[in-house]
């Protein structure tokens, strides 16, 4: 062993005189040092462990170097992904393990009742496509159910994706989960704010109480207050041993419908037996020598986003604009976009929605100096209320694979119930009062031509979704910001009705006095939407020591995984 650390140390050394004597050259430069540094490393670290036991695949350490990397909404979801990462999982691993950790520490948006949709990318055939596992109304809703549920359509999703895109084993992306339910696990700051904000009304169902309650018996449980879900252990256990069927046939599927009535809901055992996930073509815009992919509608806030991005890019003046002129260019897009969404809102085929022919005409009609009244914007747009309960996440993996997934519960907590025996959260049946899957906004940044992955981004919040996640990516594609600054950067929020343009308080006045001077109503919000990227400018996986994370400090959640 001696030796071998007598490596470690002389392969350190020559890479700390290349660093000194090299200091002084420019970024590109110092950029190869680093790189060099890292080599020595992962050399060194080799020379030491020669002779140890291998370890297997599945086991976190599996994997050295560089791994990809992973952000979510809520941390200990991250760290799990980063783990699935490092035991030599897939991009597509490390979201199922991460949506199934949320399962249990943010059941708010994540619960397994609940749907979704998921963008993936692979490298090896160089596809990219649309996972849609969105969580459906009843057919018909009967008489008793005066809380209508959807089907729940994560599991049957997840294990999909997985089963398409994952290398481990389908029991070690549920582990995790059913450990944290059956073991207890802090309640994070992401889930308590989620608690708080809908309070005692969630303990009003006994299943949710035996759960959520604060152990102090007073209240829902608070930051950092433990808590145990047996229930859901039991029922995350069965999809771990025996996959994803016996949730949908069989004896727990006849139980879970019959408690899904009692409880209040709307479920057949037919609609939970036919119910399946759809593999589905993406919206595509051109973003220079690359594509953006975002999710269809029913993600309308994905295809909005999309539309609203294209408008950017024909526009020109966003890269070059300063504050002023990219706060005025949102919002003056976001308006327009959200006129047109009434034309397309309830299509499923949007292939030409993005169209240059099409974007170019929307763009004839943005003002470059003026906000466009709400009587010109034709069609009108419609002030309809979205729920901001859902959550977003991203990985990639080493190898360049890449997915960007959002889940909801249709309405922050589903119903609110809980079916008896299974520690499950009913999603809540989509209606016309902004319950539904609209505000699911996943995409990824594809050279298709290299087949090399670029981005990956997703956001969450409703209405404002959709500008957040165009404001985002056309930050750090156009305009050149890093991840960072980008996720950081004060966003803008105008849905045309009302007429009213939304800022965050950290816009800098000469941009709100631009807004204003085009004629912008302005009201100041606390925050617009939440929205996590992994953004590598160099590509995947050629050039991984350019990837970048960030997730946004609007939220709780982290950025986890082996990046610079």
């Amino acid at each position: 062993m001696s030796s071998r650390f007598n490596t470690f140390k002389t392969i350190f050394k020559i890479s700390e005189t290349v660093r000194t004597n090299l200091s002084f050259w420019q970024p590109k430069t110092r950029s190869l040092t680093r790189q060099l540094s890292v080599a020595a490393l992962a050399l060194g670290v080799a020379a030491c462990g020669s002779n140890e036991k291998q370890l297997q695949k599945g086991s976190v350490g599996f994997v050295s170097g560089f791994l990809g990397g992973v952000v979510a909404d809520e941390p200990r979801a991250a760290l799990v992904g980063r783990d699935i990462l490092s035991s030599g999982g897939t991009a597509a691993d490390a979201v199922s393990a991460m949506y199934f950790t949320m399962a249990v520490t943010l059941p708010s948006r994540a619960g397994l009742g609940g749907g979704g949709m998921c963008v993936a990318f692979d490298r090896a055939s160089g596809v990219t496509e649309v996972l849609d596992f969105t969580a459906t109304g009843p057919k018909a809703i009967p008489a008793g159910a005066d809380r209508p549920s959807a089907v729940p359509a994560n599991p049957r999703g997840f294990f999909a994706l997985q089963a398409r895109h994952g290398r481990l084993l389908w029991r070690q992306v549920i582990t995790p989960a059913e450990n944290f339910a059956r073991f207890g696990h802090p309640t994070s700051r992401a889930f308590a704010r989620d608690l708080a904000a809908i309070g005692p009304a969630v303990l009003a169902d006994p299943g949710a109480q035996a759960m959520y309650a604060s152990r102090t018996g007073s209240g829902v449980a608070v930051e950092g207050e433990k808590i145990e879900q047996l229930d859901l252990a039991g029922t995350l256990g069965m999809l771990r041993a025996r996959g994803v069927g016996p949730f949908y046939t069989g004896p727990f599927a006849t139980h879970f419908v019959e408690s899904t009535q009692r409880a209040g809901g709307s479920l057949t055992i037919e609609e939970l037996r036919d119910f399946r996930p759809e593999w589905r073509k993406t919206v595509r815009v051109k973003v220079g020598n690359e594509v953006a992919h975002f999710a269809p509608p029913p993600a309308v806030a994905s295809s909005q986003a999309a539309v609203m991005l294209a408008m950017l890019i024909e526009q020109g003046q966003f890269d070059g604009g300063d504050e002023g002129t990219r706060a005025h260019l949102l919002a003056e897009i976001g308006a327009h976009a959200f006129a047109d969404r009434e034309t397309w809102i309830t299509a499923k085929d949007v292939g030409a929605l993005a169209e240059s022919g099409r974007i170019a005409a929307l763009s004839g009609k943005v003002q470059a100096d003026r906000k466009t009244p709400l009587a010109n914007l034709s069609p009108r747009p419609v002030n309809r209320h979205e729920s901001p309960a859902a959550t977003s996440f991203v990985a990639a993996d080493a190898q360049g694979n890449a997915v960007a997934c959002s889940v909801s519960m249709n309405a922050s907590f589903g119903t609110g119930r809980v079916v008896a025996g299974t520690g499950v959260l009913l999603a809540a049946a989509p209606d016309d009062s902004g319950r539904g899957p609209t505000g699911l906004a996943p995409m990824l940044l594809i050279n298709e031509p290299t087949k090399e992955f670029r981005m990956a981004a997703a956001a969450s919040g409703g209405v404002v979704a959709p500008g957040a996640l165009a404001g985002v990516v056309a930050r750090i594609a156009e305009a050149g910001q890093t991840a960072k600054e980008a996720v950081n950067a004060p966003r803008v929020h105008n849905g045309g009705d009302p007429d009213v343009t939304y800022i965050e308080p950290t816009l800098d006045p000469a941009a709100q006095s631009r807004l204003a001077t085009a004629g912008h109503n302005l009201s100041q919000i606390p925050s617009l939407g939440q929205v996590n990227v992994l953004y590598c400018p160099d590509g995947l996986p050629t050039q991984p020591l350019t990837c970048q994370m960030a997730t946004d400090p609007r939220g709780a959640g982290l950025a986890a995984g082996s990046m610079l």
